[in-house]
């Protein structure tokens, strides 16, 4: 290839390309589907000359922020252009709704906000039993949040609500700072699900009551002002460290949780309260120690319910297309058992547990408790990524179903306040249930208009209809729970398909599900990430590299290992590194380095050492033949013949043994063969290769330790003879070498190229040009007063006495 070709720009793009004018060229097997290139051989250096790159100027973080808030300030207040987009941006609502097609859309939406306001309702009320609280409070959840995220939400599909997950989240912590036993009168007991003690004590029920609505409201508070926060410092990118294995691993396991709290509500046994580490197993132990209490008349009511509201939610999944509004089975169902169960009085002839008392109307706002505010703090930051981690995930669902954008940071500042407006009126926290969601988009619901109108049915059963469900059985709202759970159970399914695609995945999975499970939700959750985090470590720490071979005739590099046609070149070794370096996995590239070469250029250098120091006696004590110019050529008295020296001149000349004392050592050269036999007892390993590329096109990253690291092994190469060569560096990996001072006087800008085949087309022109001697030939000067360059500074050099090299390489000195 010749250096000086002609520009690719001014080549006709047919030269380049036949299939521009023949279409059926662009078939992979047609005989005339290639292309020919004649370029430069391009080093970065002669590339950014020819195309003349451009500094780019980084700004600082003050002038980014000028740029945000003062800047934009300034504007907002000379145009009212701005000052609109801003007030779109925080209140969403302000640009569909000026858009809004009454005639097409408000029917649609009223349909929705009808049915999904009464799922709504009745999830409200089984939620609450979540929580621990009372299910009047599960109505106000389903309630106030809507009017908040009505202004402020970017999603125009997603019911707000309680979700099953957030409220066992929150109902774990009531349980822990308001536990049945500190209400006990006058002596602790087992609890029954009607507040009686298992042995004559009574539970102070109101008071309990009291306290756990406060905690659960400070809580959701709480769970708001950080989502708050979070929104405002724009870091709603957060939640992408929640994958999609460990959200459904997490999910399933909450789950599970759900069922056995549930389980005790529908068999109505007393179980006592466990939190945390096996809370799971120490509930079934106390359900299966009481089952022979088991209420048959809840039992039967639980069982019915499941079974009925799991086939009618198949049947609408099965027929939506041809039913035009789905069965509202949870309304039908909780209808038919509250008059059941009034008609029959179910409470005082049977024993079963009812909800009670619905009352009327609202609650006064209250602030919430800041004295629980600390012990809060670290499940409600778990709380509030979850819940917004789901309602994000459901509500791009949807979006990218409709064909619009979701913004991030404003829904964390839409749920945040939500929530903190909910909690100071007694509710619990917000985020949105994709069977809840998936009625209001199917019944024809078009923007959050459909949300209002289901808030004011929620308000209507609040103020007039809440009566009437008294009666009510709490095992036929816990079944509502059990049965909506189906689709969490589900996700297990998933498992198998990620052992097949992704192990590491399926790994993420099981760690989130199992340690949720067995430690709780909140440790759980925490668990799950640090273990995710650490196969992310691990995958970088031990990164796959491979050495590349060519297909001949072509500008293609593979590992060798995956193709048969694929060969390596002669005297040189590709490598490539498929991640990014850094301090945790410098020493494993080195590892992999020396692996791919086949000799560690350290003990090579070393060996070497040692064989000239034992050369140099020799020929001190006069052991070794030399022509008068001082040029050994052979030995004699250890019986060997050295083929491991050459002498410099061809032709024959006169030999004399070197006497001890008639001939300095410092005036003699003498060229070392190393692949031969040497007249010493040393083992010198083998050096095949004269050229080392490492192909750092996938390499992303470097930071310091890496740099210092790699400036060493290229200059551990360069002492022995091994040129070394670094293709398809990125700029901005350029520019982090510069940053770092990765270039000297040895290991300059010109040992990087473009790509890996201009490196090697580089390297085979140097040979063919310098026409020079075999790599593993060195030329070895025994002048002390040598004034070449040390290519190792002093500090550098003492690196490779250190039996630990990598301790060392912290204190080395650019």
């Amino acid at each position: 290839m010749d250096p000086a070709a002609t520009d690719p720009a001014e080549l006709d793009p047919a030269e380049l390309d036949p299939a521009v004018n023949d279409p059926a060229a662009m078939h992979p097997y047609h005989p005339d589907s290639q292309y020919c290139v004649s370029r430069r051989i391009y080093s970065n250096p002669t590339f950014e000359e020819d195309n003349e790159r451009q500094s780019r100027e980084e700004k600082t973080f003050r002038e980014r922020l000028s740029r945000m808030s003062g800047g934009s300030v300034w504007m907002c207040v000379c145009s009212g252009r701005q000052t609109l987009k801003i007030l779109k941006g925080v209140f969403p609502v302000i640009d569909w709704l000026s858009r809004y097609p009454i005639r097409e859309w408000l029917p649609s939406d009223v349909i929705s906000g009808i049915s999904t306001g009464l799922v709504c309702s009745l999830q409200g009320l089984a939620y609450a039993l979540l929580v621990s609280v009372a299910p009047v409070y599960g109505l106000y959840s389903a309630f106030f949040p809507i009017l908040t995220y009505f202004l402020l939400g970017t999603s125009r599909h997603i019911s707000v609500g309680p979700f099953p997950v957030t409220c066992l989240m929150v109902g774990s912590v009531v349980l822990t700072l308001a536990p049945d036993d500190h209400f006990l009168l006058p002596a602790n007991g087992t609890i029954d699900v009607n507040g009686t003690a298992a042995d004559g004590a009574t539970v102070d029920v109101e008071a309990m009551e009291a306290q756990r609505v406060m905690v659960a409201s400070t809580m959701t508070v709480l769970v708001g002002l950080l989502q708050v926060l979070m929104g405002l410092l724009q870091v709603g990118f957060l939640v992408r460290y929640l994958s999609d294995p460990l959200v459904g691993g997490f999910t399933t396991a909450a789950a599970f949780h759900v069922l056995v709290s549930q389980l005790r509500i529908v068999l109505s046994v007393p179980t006592n309260n466990h939190n945390g580490l096996f809370s799971i197993v120490n509930t079934l132990i106390d359900v299966f120690t009481n089952i022979r209490q088991t209420n048959m008349a809840d039992l039967v009511a639980g069982l019915v319910t499941i079974v009925i509201v799991m086939v009618v939610k198949e049947v609408n999944t099965k027929f939506q297309h041809k039913i035009p509004v789905p069965i509202p089975i949870e309304v039908i169902v909780t209808v038919a058992a509250a008059g059941i169960s009034y008609a029959t009085e179910l409470e005082s002839r049977y024993g079963a547990s009812i909800v009670h008392s619905i009352p009327r109307g609202f609650t006064p706002a209250q602030p919430p408790n800041t004295e629980l505010l600390l012990d809060l703090l670290g499940s409600s930051f778990s709380t509030a990524v979850v819940g917004y981690a789901v309602a994000v995930s459901v509500a791009k669902v949807y979006a990218a179903k409709h064909d619009y954008t979701i913004d991030g940071n404003q829904e964390l500042i839409a749920f945040g306040v939500s929530n903190v407006f909910c909690g100071c009126f007694s509710s619990f926290v917000a985020s949105t249930a994709l069977s809840r969601t998936a009625v209001q988009e199917s019944t024809g619901g078009k923007t959050q208009i459909a949300g209002v109108i289901s808030a004011a049915m929620v308000m209507i059963v609040i103020l007039a209809l809440g009566h009437l469900l008294e009666p009510l059985q709490k095992s036929v709202l816990a079944a509502i729970v059990i049965a909506n759970l189906k689709g969490m159970f589900l996700q297990v399914t998933e498992v198998p398909r990620l052992w097949r695609q992704n192990r590491a995945d399926c790994f993420i999975w099981l760690a989130t599900c199992l340690a949720s499970v067995v430690l709780g939700l909140d440790v759980g959750l925490l668990a799950g990430l640090v273990f995710e985090m650490g196969t992310v470590v691990v995958r970088t720490q031990f990164p796959a590299c491979s050495t590349l071979g060519n297909v001949p005739g072509t500008n293609i590099y593979r590992n060798v290992k995956s193709y048969k046609n694929i060969a390596e070149i002669p005297g040189i070794k590709i490598f490539k590194c498929n991640s990014p370096i850094y301090f945790a996995n410098i020493d494993y590239f080195k590892e992999r380095l020396r692996a791919t070469v086949g000799f560690d250029a350290v003990q090579v250098f070393k060996k070497r050492n040692k064989a000239l120091k034992k050369i140099h006696k020799l020929i001190k004590k006069g052991k070794l033949k030399a022509t008068e110019a001082g040029e050994v050529v052979s030995e004699v008295t250890l019986g060997v013949e050295n083929k491991g020296f050459e002498s410099e001149r061809d032709g024959g000349q006169d030999f004399r043994q070197v006497e001890e004392g008639d001939w300095s050592p410092a005036e003699i050269e003498v060229r070392v063969d190393w692949a031969s036999e040497l007249p010493v007892k040393v083992t010198v390993p083998k050096v095949h290769i004269h050229s080392l590329v490492l192909d750092f096109s996938a390499v992303s990253f470097l930071d310091v330790v890496a740099v210092k690291c790699l400036r060493l092994v290229i200059k551990e190469f360069l002492r022995i003879g091994v040129s070394v060569y670094i293709a398809g560096c990125d700029d901005e990996i350029v520019q982090k070498m510069e940053a770092l001072s990765f270039f000297d006087k040895t290991v300059t800008r010109d040992h990087l190229f473009i790509s890996v085949h201009d490196a090697i087309l580089f390297i085979q022109l140097e040979t063919a040009n310098v026409n020079r001697q075999d790599a593993v030939i060195e030329r070895l000067s025994l002048r002390r007063d040598s004034k070449d360059p040390p290519l190792f500074t002093e500090e550098e050099d003492l690196i490779e006495t250190y039996a630990n090299q990598h301790m060392a390489i912290h204190g080395l000195s650019n």
